[in-house]
């Protein structure tokens, strides 16, 4: 399904929509250190309230993922760091429309659960203030950790830990925090739990096979290619000639059989790169 969507509507897709994200987030860690200088509740303004939202207040259906997870600073900062990576990993491995698609999935499932729950409950609970991109952001490492189960992360910057295991940790806490919530009977309460979760689920059953987003398998199938459609070697006066030339080091397919070669799709040209540095190199406008 999301590959025929894809076809459709992936030149509409936004690239390095983390960076976006991110930027979001800046925003909303200026506006709540403004809050403490000011004593003006600038980010009062801008929650996912269905109420407020169906009198008129239309911003505040997307100004809600803004508002930061936490208020220290370093948390940030560490925070800023980490989904970069990861944001920026997942949209390589799945590409731009995938990445958007689960993106914008999780925005969509918090703001869906935030007017059920306004349906429920009314104006009896205000759901705003339990909704930030806490559990969007804990989507990203989630579904991160199926790509790269074996991949290693230091926790606490000290102690080694593979993603699988720190994916499983974060879903027995997030179990014990909608089983509380359940039996206080505060069910509004884990409304972006469950729309996260929910994205999460839906994405990867709608993608069917997720082994083949998995980085090995990848690789694995452009092995196969390869060696199953070897290129034909041209020669001039007894001298092979490459196809394939990285605009970066101008190492050919000749020279280094182990690399692959693309064009990227940004450059202003027809600019071919080698596998260490398709990623890496400054684009040319």
């Amino acid at each position: 399904m999301l590959d025929k969507l894809e076809k459709k509507f992936g030149r509409y897709a936004i690239n390095n929509l983390i960076i976006y994200f991110l930027g979001a987030y800046a925003i909303g860690y200026f506006l709540t250190f403004g809050q403490t200088f000011t004593g003006v509740p600038y980010l009062s303004y801008l929650t996912l309230e269905p109420y407020y939202i169906l009198h008129g207040q239309i911003w505040r259906i997307i100004t809600w993922v803004v508002i930061p997870p936490q208020e220290s600073i370093i948390w940030a900062i560490f925070m800023f760091l980490l989904y970069y990576s990861l944001g920026t990993t997942l949209e390589r491995t799945w590409g731009a429309f995938k990445f958007n698609v689960y993106m914008f999935g999780g925005i969509i499932f918090t703001i869906i659960g935030a007017f059920i729950t306004y349906a429920i409950y009314g104006t009896a609970i205000s759901i705003g203030p339990f909704i930030s991109t806490y559990y969007i952001n804990l989507s990203i490492f989630l579904a991160f950790s199926v790509c790269f189960p074996d991949m290693q992360v230091l926790l606490y910057f000290i102690i080694p830990i593979k993603m699988k295991w720190m994916s499983i940790f974060y879903l027995v806490i997030i179990g014990y925090e909608v089983a509380n919530y359940v039996i206080a009977g505060a069910l509004f309460a884990a409304v972006p739990i469950i729309a996260s979760l929910l994205n999460f689920l839906i994405f990867f059953l709608l993608t069917r096979n997720v082994q083949r987003f998995n980085p090995k398998e990848i690789h694995r199938r452009a092995e196969f290619k390869r060696n199953a459609t070897p290129p034909r070697t041209q020669y001039r006066d007894g001298t092979p000639i490459s196809r394939h030339k990285c605009a970066v080091c101008g190492r050919t397919e000749i020279s280094n059989p182990e690399l692959e070669f693309r064009f990227c799709s940004k450059c202003n040209g027809n600019y071919e790169y080698c596998s260490d540095h398709l990623f890496t190199h400054t684009h040319i406008h």
